[in-house]
């Protein structure tokens, strides 16, 4: 069942990168430029978590994937805080 939810979540994610940079490539809007960019770091995050557990589980991967998993909503708060400026 494990594998399942892990494919599940990126594909969701990957599917709300997409429509995010679908919509931010009509309108230019910066808002949606970062939210694009936060959730192909969680699609990222997603395809190294199914790598971790599912095709290479003798190698720990926990480090990079929190790193990306950091990186990801960081790059969305600097957006934020960019855009109120």
């Amino acid at each position: 069942m494990a594998p399942i939810i892990y494919f599940l979540c990126m594909l969701t994610a990957l599917a709300c990168f997409g429509l995010l940079w679908r919509a931010w490539r009509d309108s230019r809007s910066r808002l949606l430029f970062w939210s694009a960019l936060c959730f192909a770091g969680l699609s990222l995050n997603n395809f190294l978590l199914v790598i971790d557990k599912l095709v290479l589980p003798a190698v720990d991967m926990t480090l990079l994937r929190l790193t990306v998993a950091l990186a990801a909503p960081l790059l969305l708060l600097f957006g934020l805080i960019w855009e109120e400026e």
